[in-house]
This record gives structure tokens, C-alpha cells and sequence, in this order.
């Protein structure tokens, strides 16, 4: 088996977790950072709570800031590296020129 796994194959091996979010960050090589949301009711007063969670996903495909991804889980590819980009959902179309003040 190869050092670098596909997201196939890490699929076909278990049920891995999987999760949908937006690119905040691409400033690293092959890498992203993936900000998830999601609902939660509050344990006490019963109020819904946007929960965010960011996690250091692996990327081959070259995302930019706003993309939304499905990421999936899998080995650990670093110290902080526990998820790989499987899909790009949507993509931000890039400016074509900059805005004018």
C-alpha cells in the first residue's frame, strides 16, 4: 500500500465519518482548514446553538477560501492532519478583477 492513500480505499476499509463545511484557510502546502457548523439544543435552556469546529484537512484538489468540501476521516497524516478533502461541493468563482474603491 502506498504512503499516501486515497480517499477510496480509506472509505471501503470502515465507515468513516464524514463531514461538510467551508475552506477558511489555504495558506498551507497541501493542506486547508475546514470550518464545520452545526445545531446543537443547549443542554439546559433548550435553545439551538450554532456549534463551529475547525479541523486541518489534507488536500489534493487544490481548494481555495470559500469552498464548501465534504471532508472524510482517516489516518493520521500528521500532528494535527486527521481528515482528507473527498469532495468539492461547490467552488467560489475566482475575481476576475478587483474591486474599485
Amino acid at each position: 500500500m502506498s504512503a499516501v492513500e486515497s480517499a477510496g480505499e480509506i472509505e471501503g476499509r470502515r465507515n468513516a465519518k464524514k463531514r461538510q463545511g467551508v475552506v477558511v484557510s489555504a495558506k498551507m502546502n497541501k493542506t486547508v482548514v475546514v470550518s464545520v457548523e452545526r445545531r446543537v439544543q443547549h443542554a439546559t435552556y433548550g435553545k439551538y446553538v450554532t456549534v463551529r469546529k475547525r479541523y486541518a484537512v489534507h488536500d489534493t484538489l487544490g481548494c481555495q477560501v470559500g469552498d464548501r468540501v465534504q471532508i472524510t476521516e482517516c489516518r493520521p497524516l500528521s500532528k494535527t492532519k486527521r481528515w482528507r478533502v473527498s469532495e468539492r461541493v461547490t467552488t467560489v468563482p475566482a475575481a476576475s478583477e478587483p474591486a474599485a474603491e
